[in-house]
């Protein structure tokens, strides 16, 4: 076998690019706002935060835990420590304590006996809620009793927004989100440069705000500021597919800092437009860029409530997966063994296993499934932001290790991810334990290994399809 020849890149390798990233982030912390409320109005915006996001679901997660600890055993920055007060079922106490005090049916008692939040309690929250949890869902998984711990962090973020604790890289790109509508100085004049670049150095045409077109696709911060090789690789890829596809200078951003933080009402802002683009110009199809908390964001808003989408939304490793399943995306052969990382938002929460694997099998990839895989892999300590955080350093650097080792294993020289959070996670590890494997994007991996058979039948995946 041998892998097809790879043109001259004109941007910067990932590794390369990560050393900027890594400079950007510490800045960030330099820019996050200070608290502007009084410490009480913190507090009580906390607690009606929670109050105002528990409805049934919630109730009964907080009343059915039985603290069997199967969580426990489950969760990797627990594995990774062992320190317990990184349980996830200690991740619910003082959420648990706010609905026994205020909503639960015995609050009359609990209030007897429970003492009220104070902000320290809120201050040591963060740690649970930011830094050692990526809202993997791994916990949820094993839960005899079926409780989203993920979803009451999440819920537990948002009252953290309210009471002005959000950690300050994370701060201060929301506070970018909202008020620039930008990440990293990503803006739609960034978009534009960044395609005519590709446009002139590369010779790859780039669709931009077409009027009417089958396929938007979404970017991300990632490539517009730091390597433009994932949209170059894209736009090879839609182009030998034949795909009638736009990016949109008015809703091209996947990264959305609301759902990050637990802001709701920036996690909506950012989520509008891209809606509203898709359907202004007609489209069949949202496809995602390589952003894993972005799937969620949108394939599964809880705020898109309002009927029926006329599109269906799919991530990239899922749409180009079932272009090669139909058979109308041919790949050559890709030499040595690798492995691949299934993003816990795109995988155990979303479900997108077989599409990826699909793209690989396309390649004749010697191809090794590392010991837990698909809704059984391990995150890679990076998820929900955490990769942003320095003081979750210690975790995340313990925690990636886990990774590092079940990798190892496969004797893969290669692994790869469809994540920007987890390949900029993965660089980081790959960096700090001077790892001798190499990390790879899935659709940059299969813009390099595009077939020459032409292009025949459907290329647009009808609703329903089988995956």
């Amino acid at each position: 076998m041998s892998s097809v020849a790879v043109p001259k890149r004109i941007f910067p390798t990932f590794d390369q690019v990560f050393q900027g990233f890594a400079s950007q982030i510490g800045m960030l912390r330099e820019m996050a706002p200070p608290p502007s409320l009084p410490e009480t109005v913190r507090v009580r915006r906390a607690i009606d935060t929670l109050i105002a996001e528990t409805n049934a679901d919630e109730a009964v997660w907080l009343e059915s835990c039985i603290r069997c600890g199967q969580c426990t055993n489950a969760c990797h920055f627990f594995q990774a420590t062992g320190e317990t007060k990184y349980a996830p079922l200690r991740k619910m106490n003082l959420y648990r304590r706010v609905y026994q005090r205020e909503l639960g049916p015995f609050r009359w008692w609990y209030r007897l006996v429970l003492s009220p939040v104070k902000l320290s309690d809120l201050e040591e929250l963060q740690e649970l809620v930011y830094d050692s949890c990526s809202e993997c869902g791994r916990c949820t998984m094993v839960c005899p009793m079926g409780i989203d711990i993920a979803s009451l962090v999440h819920h537990q973020r948002s009252a953290l927004v309210a009471a002005e604790l959000v950690p300050p890289e994370l701060a201060a790109l929301r506070m970018e989100q909202l008020h620039r509508g930008t990440v990293f100085g990503a803006s739609a004049e960034t978009l534009k440069r960044m395609v005519g670049t590709i446009r002139e150095q590369a010779g790859i045409e780039v669709p931009l705000d077409r009027e009417q077109a089958e396929v938007m696709v979404l970017s991300s911060a990632v490539d517009l500021v730091g390597n433009g090789q994932g949209l170059l690789a894209t736009a090879k890829v839609m182009n030998h597919l034949g795909v009638d596809w736009t990016l949109c200078s008015d809703g091209f951003e996947s990264a959305n800092f609301g759902l990050l933080s637990g802001d709701m009402a920036l996690w909506k802002k950012q989520v509008d437009p891209i809606v509203a683009a898709a359907r202004r110009i007609g489209a069949k199809m949202l496809v995602i860029a390589e952003c894993g908390h972005a799937y969620p964001a949108l394939r599964w808003n809880p705020m898109l409530k309002g009927g029926e989408l006329p599109f269906e939304m799919m991530y990239m490793s899922e749409f180009l997966g079932r272009q090669a399943k139909a058979g109308r995306l041919k790949l050559t052969p890709i030499e040595g063994r690798i492995t691949y990382h299934d993003p816990c938002k795109t995988g155990r929460r979303g479900g997108a296993f077989e599409e990826p694997r699909a793209l690989l099998k396309a390649m004749d990839a010697d191809f090794v499934e590392m010991p837990a895989n698909r809704e059984f892999n391990w995150c890679c300590g990076g998820g929900a932001g955490i990769f942003l955080l320095e003081r979750a350093t210690h975790l995340r650097d313990a925690s990636f290790r886990i990774k590092m080792r079940q990798v190892d294993a496969t004797g893969a020289g290669t692994v790869v991810v469809s994540c920007a959070s987890c390949r900029l996670n993965f660089e980081a590890g790959r960096q700090k334990n001077h790892w001798g494997t190499r990390v790879e994007s899935l659709v940059e991996l299969v813009a390099e290994h595009l077939g020459d058979e032409p292009r025949t039948g459907r290329v647009m995946p009808i609703r329903g399809e089988a995956a």
